[in-house]
């Protein structure tokens, strides 16, 4: 879709979904609030509009409390439709159910109450969810062939550093990880959602990551959008190595461990960096265990051929704010978590540590993913 229709797209739908709201919603509740409820909803529009326009024109400063205020008019208008669809599939169903008059009303209004409680406890849950910080979540992965005890890979991904994530959360991240004592830190894409002149100062904590073997990064769908070959190219600047569409080898002694990393999917739109698999893979010691570094989950159908043990990608948010898990399931075959791809490859798609756009997280709580390798003889 082009830059054009996108926008026009996004106030459409936005429009259709706040309609549907006072429509199957506002107005079939027991309860008169039809007029405050239009005002609200009207101005959430204007908001989500407005939205639109700073995103692409940026006709105001850019603000983190001005992104936040508008970026989250569409996590209510969202949550709302949600709780609308709910409602209207219970209610449409119920009143195809005998009951009498007065029973009918009484249970109406119960229904109604229940759901504007529901609707509001959804959102406020949303926004708690939005603001916590990062869950430390430990996975044990069993390697087959491991030469190591344990190797602990501490994973970062979808950080979206730029508009209400800045330089107090990333050096809050780096503290948490720099206390677990990793031996390799790995930062699966959409590590900025700005140009890189604007988070040069925010990113400046990751120089303080302490590793035994190193930070390694590769590029998500966000920093094509942003300039991906400016963003690769600061890397060096962070102590991080970017490596696109190559490995490198990880050694101790007689131990060793490939870490391949690919360019994203989206490189597919653009006419920089494009994925490029062959080149990723065409340098690695095949003696050694493989870990596969790559943002979206669904590029594992583009190294089916190639060998490697754990493939560790982000992109999905787990959803971010459910039920809207489920569309994206649609694009990608895994949604958060670790599972078996075959009976030698392992996928781990971590929930992120930041979020995109509404600063919400419903049922899918941003993680810095901390995987532990284990050999496979161990179990």
């Amino acid at each position: 879709m082009s830059t054009t229709l996108f926008p026009l797209a996004f106030i459409g739908v936005m429009y259709l979904m706040n309609a549907y709201i006072y429509r199957r919603l506002i107005k079939r509740l027991h309860f008169n609030i039809q007029n405050i409820s239009f005002i609200f909803l009207t101005a959430m529009f204007v908001l989500e509009i407005f939205f639109v326009i700073q995103t692409i024109f940026h006709p105001i400063v850019e603000s983190p409390t001005l992104y936040y205020t508008l970026s989250l008019a569409v996590a209510v208008t969202v949550s709302l439709f949600f709780i609308t669809l709910l409602y209207d599939l219970v209610h449409t169903t119920a009143q195809q159910i005998p009951f009498d008059q007065g029973r009918r009303r009484f249970m109406k209004i119960t229904f109604d109450v229940t759901m504007l409680i529901l609707a509001f406890s959804y959102i406020v849950k949303g926004v708690i969810g939005g603001i916590k910080r990062p869950e430390l979540n430990k996975v044990d992965v069993y390697i087959k062939d491991l030469g190591f005890d344990e190797l602990t890979i501490v994973q970062l991904t979808d950080v979206h550093v730029g508009h209400t994530i800045g330089k107090e959360f990333v050096t809050e991240c780096v503290e948490r990880i720099n206390a677990l004592k990793p031996d390799i830190v790995v930062i699966t894409g959409d590590l900025v959602d700005r140009k890189i002149e604007h988070v040069k100062d925010d990113l400046s904590p990751l120089k303080e990551l302490q590793t035994r073997f190193g930070t390694y990064f590769v590029l998500g769908n966000h920093e094509y959008y942003h300039g991906a070959e400016d963003v690769a190219n600061y890397m060096p600047e962070l102590n991080v190595k970017a490596l696109l569409n190559e490995s490198v080898i990880i050694r101790d002694g007689d131990k060793a461990l490939n870490l391949v990393g690919i360019n994203d999917l989206q490189s597919i739109s653009f006419k920089t960096l494009p994925i490029d698999t062959y080149s990723a893979f065409v340098d690695v010691d095949k003696t050694a265990p493989t870990i596969l570094l790559s943002h979206q989950p669904k590029s594992i159908e583009l190294v089916k051929d190639k060998v490697y043990d754990l493939m560790l990608s982000g992109h999905t948010h787990g959803g971010q704010i459910f039920p809207f898990g489920f569309l994206v399931m649609l694009q990608q075959p895994f949604l958060a978590g670790l599972h078996a791809v075959s009976a030698t490859k392992q996928i781990f798609v971590s929930r992120g540590t930041g979020y995109w756009g509404p600063p919400v997280r419903v049922f899918a709580p941003s993680e810095i993913s901390v995987l532990t390798l284990k050999p496979l003889t161990t179990i």
